[in-house]
């Protein structure tokens, strides 16, 4: 898989392998400001050039993703230490970036509701990752 492929499918290997361990950025990293263990809101989503997107993890196949969430014990949506489910929602939508320096991974899902947009990044833990 080429880093520059917009088009690639992740997997959750892939998110393990590719992403580097969470502990937070080097201070002098400039995703050190963009502090999200768990999902939170942005006002626009962040890329190019602080980040390189890597891919999806949306299969182009699946026309409907599954709104069904995976949860640890006592882990909700916006908890840290929430499982990223890679075949749950909203992982099932999102789109894989990693900082260009650091090598920090960033998870993007913008949720659309009736009457907002609501752009949301969380930092991609490995150990987190199923």
């Amino acid at each position: 898989m080429s880093s520059g492929n917009a088009a690639a499918v992740l997997t959750a290997a892939d998110l393990r392998e590719r992403v580097r361990s969470t502990g937070g950025a080097p201070p002098d990293c400039d995703c050190a400001r963009l502090v999200c263990p768990g999902w939170e809101s942005v006002s626009s989503p962040v890329g190019e050039p602080l980040l390189e997107r890597l891919g999806s993890l949306r299969a182009p196949s699946d026309d409907e993703p599954t709104l069904t969430e995976q949860h640890s014990a006592g882990s909700s949506y916006w908890s840290p230490n929430a499982p990223i489910a890679t075949a749950f929602f909203p992982y099932n939508r999102c789109e894989v970036w990693l900082c260009r320096r650091c090598a920090r991974g960033f998870l993007q899902y913008t949720e659309y509701g009736g009457y907002y947009v609501d752009h949301r990044l969380r930092e991609i833990d490995p150990s987190l990752v199923v």
